[in-house]
């Protein structure tokens, strides 16, 4: 059985990052695919955990060899999502979990029809804009920029199948995690394995 394919977005400093830490720590079969990108690690980052850090060459190299499911230019920096790991991943019936922009997710969602997109959502622009200050990494440019750009991706969030209010961590990774549990039951998915637990073939309707 093929594995499901989940796409989180959201604008910058809505807490992504965290919520889909706390998501591979917690939900069991849920891969990630991490990214590639040409931009240099920031503090703490690791290269082949938080991305796959290339330089711009031999990132343009991989676009031209159509190695990529998705990518983008954000901020003067590419960030790419492998097609080959995404299938591999996936023909192990594993469930695969990628943190990518509205952009991406729309060239996903062109090539996995059945990939389930979720938004996430901070709980006011005021927030946002302490949350983008908060992480004290960026310049004032930077954030301004980043918070401009935010007004817009919001509205990318009518083109999503679910929409999570981060207000609270736990409770935004509770939802996603029902979400995640509610669509592994699903029929499609389950059948299979009845037929193979009760040795029965079923036809569904």
């Amino acid at each position: 059985m093929s594995g499901q394919l989940y796409v989180i977005s959201g604008p910058s400093g809505v807490g992504k990052s965290t919520i889909v830490h706390q998501l591979r720590n917690e939900v069991k079969d849920l891969a990630y695919s991490i990214s590639y990108t040409s931009r240099e690690p920031r503090e703490k980052e690791v290269d082949g955990v938080n991305y796959h850090f290339v330089d711009r060459e031999t990132f343009e190299k991989m676009i031209q060899e159509k190695a990529f499911v998705e990518w983008a230019e954000v901020y003067d920096a590419l960030y790419g999502t492998s097609l080959d790991v995404l299938r591999n991943q996936m023909s192990q019936g594993l469930d695969v979990m990628l943190d990518i922009d509205s952009q991406g997710a729309a060239n996903v969602k062109k090539q996995f029809e059945e990939s389930i997109l979720i938004y996430i959502l901070p709980p006011s622009l005021d927030i946002l804009g302490e949350r983008l200050k908060g992480r004290g990494t960026d310049a004032e440019e930077v954030i301004r920029a980043r918070f401009e750009k935010a007004i817009k991706e919001i509205k990318r969030c009518v083109d999503y199948d679910y929409i999570v209010f981060n207000e609270e961590i736990d409770r935004a990774v509770e939802e996603i995690t029902c979400i995640i549990l509610s669509n592994r039951a699903r029929k499609s998915r389950r059948l299979s394995t009845v037929e193979k637990v009760f040795d029965m073939p079923l036809t569904p309707k």
